[in-house]
This record gives structure tokens, C-alpha cells and sequence, in this order.
């Protein structure tokens, strides 16, 4: 009856997948930080073949964050921000799309674990999740092109009928991105990377199914916040990722938050 599931030493070694040793981390304020609190243990909805039936392969777990941590991003993100006067907001149009274009080789370094994680944790064929990372890299790389040609149209000046104008768009202030969990890395990244790029702080909160993919992302979204930090010589990061919370924040604005 169990016949057509494999055993785990039967996967192919494209699709092979080990579990990380590393444990729940987060991404706070430009930071990897190891999570000692509650978790939830991700298990495959593709099944093995066990001794005693069908098994779901274990893959992990991630943090279960609550109330009060959630608050923190938000305040790390506020903080960043700095009304508009913080680092990534005031940093030039060119520095800010260097540190996304650095970016995209230190996300192609972990394609593979991120394939597979996709495969495991979504239940995507190899070509699925392999065509949905390099279409999520394409469009990184296609909004630093479109931005560039945004910035060069924004240094033209406009005449109007009495009027000789120069229009340039500023960021807003923090930015909320979530995704839904049937794409979970490139609808998330469409909305995570142009929000970044145009100078915004960010809170990213991962789909409930669809989490651990992003934790190989981690260290490389980290390093970028900290070569951004080097190269304006300041101390504020940009990004802040909550993995998961068991409550929402009942107040999500703070005063002088634009």
C-alpha cells in the first residue's frame, strides 16, 4: 500500500533535504538574533515512507513571537526610519540600488537551500520552485533598472505655463509587506524590494506556511544592513523581520510617525 512513497535515503540529491542545526533566528534591526522562546515545528506535507507508515520529514522550526517583539520591529523600523532623516531614507538613489545590486549574488550563493525548502515546505516541483527563485532574482534586478531610469527622469526639469519644476519622490516611512504562502518568496520580494529601494523601512512578515525558506536569506539581508551602515558611517538598519506572532500589535503608529 505504501509502495509508491520513498523512503528519506531514496529522495534524489537535487531534492535531498537536511534539517538546519541552527535553530529559530530572526532578523531584528539589521541583526540575526537566536530565538530561545516557543517555536513551531514545520513538518512536510509531502510523506515518507516510515517503518510504521507514512511520515512527514520534520524540517525545522520557527520562532513564535509575540506581542511585545513585534513592537520592537516596529520601533527598530521607526527608528531607522528617523522621520525621513535616518540612513537608508537619506541616502543617495545610487548607494541605495549598490547595496540591492550587492545584494543579488549573495541571494543566488543560496538558491539551493532555498529550492528545496520551497519544495519541502510548500510541496513544489523541482521546476516550480527553481522557476520561482530565478523569476524573484530577474525582478531585483529589473526594479534596480527601473529605478535608475526613474532617478535619471527625475533629474529633468519640467516646464509647465509658469512654472519650471523639478519632481523627485521621497519615502513614505515604514512599510508592512506580507505575501500569500503559494508564492511566498516572490510575491513577498515584489513588494519587499521596491519598498526598500525607494528608501523605506521595512517589516516583513512571511506567510504561516512558508517561513523557514527565508531563513537562508537571513545572514545575506544582515550583511547588506551592515555594509549600508559602513557606507553612511551611521548606526540604524532598515530592515526588521518578525518570523511569526501569536497576536498582532493593538497599536500599530507612533507619534510623529509619518
Amino acid at each position: 500500500m505504501l509502495s509508491f512513497l520513498r523512503p528519506s535515503d531514496a529522495v534524489p540529491e537535487p531534492a535531498r533535504f537536511e534539517r538546519s542545526e541552527k535553530g529559530p533566528r530572526y532578523l531584528m534591526n539589521g541583526q540575526v538574533f537566536q530565538w530561545a522562546g516557543p517555536q513551531h515545528e514545520v513538518l512536510a506535507p509531502v510523506c515518507l515512507r516510515g517503518t510504521d507508515g507514512p511520515v512527514q520529514a520534520a524540517l525545522g522550526g520557527y520562532p513564535l513571537m509575540t506581542e511585545a517583539e513585534s513592537l520592537l520591529a516596529l520601533e527598530a523600523s521607526c527608528a531607522a526610519f528617523g522621520k525621513g532623516c535616518g540612513e537608508w531614507p537619506t541616502m543617495s538613489v545610487a548607494e541605495r540600488f549598490r547595496c540591492v545590486e550587492t545584494f543579488i549574488p549573495r541571494m543566488q550563493a543560496v538558491r539551493g537551500p532555498v529550492i528545496r525548502l520551497l519544495m519541502w515546505e510548500i510541496g513544489k516541483t523541482l521546476p516550480d520552485a527553481c522557476n520561482e527563485f530565478d523569476r524573484t532574482v530577474d525582478y531585483v534586478r529589473a526594479t534596480v533598472e527601473a529605478l535608475k531610469n526613474l532617478d535619471r527622469t527625475s533629474s529633468r526639469f519640467v516646464l509647465e505655463p509658469g512654472f519650471l519644476a523639478q519632481i523627485r519622490r521621497s519615502p513614505l516611512g515604514v512599510v508592512l509587506c506580507m505575501g500569500p504562502y503559494n508564492y511566498p518568496l516572490n510575491e513577498i520580494f515584489t513588494t519587499l524590494i521596491p519598498a526598500l529601494i525607494m528608501g523605506n523601512t521595512v517589516i516583513f512578515k512571511p506567510p504561516k506556511y512558508g517561513v523557514l525558506l527565508h531563513a537562508p536569506l537571513l545572514q545575506t539581508a544582515a550583511s547588506r544592513a551592515t555594509a549600508a551602515r559602513h557606507s553612511a558611517q551611521k548606526n540604524r538598519r532598515s530592515i526588521s523581520i518578525p518570523t511569526d506572532t501569536k497576536k498582532a500589535p493593538t497599536k500599530t503608529t507612533r507619534k510623529g510617525e509619518r
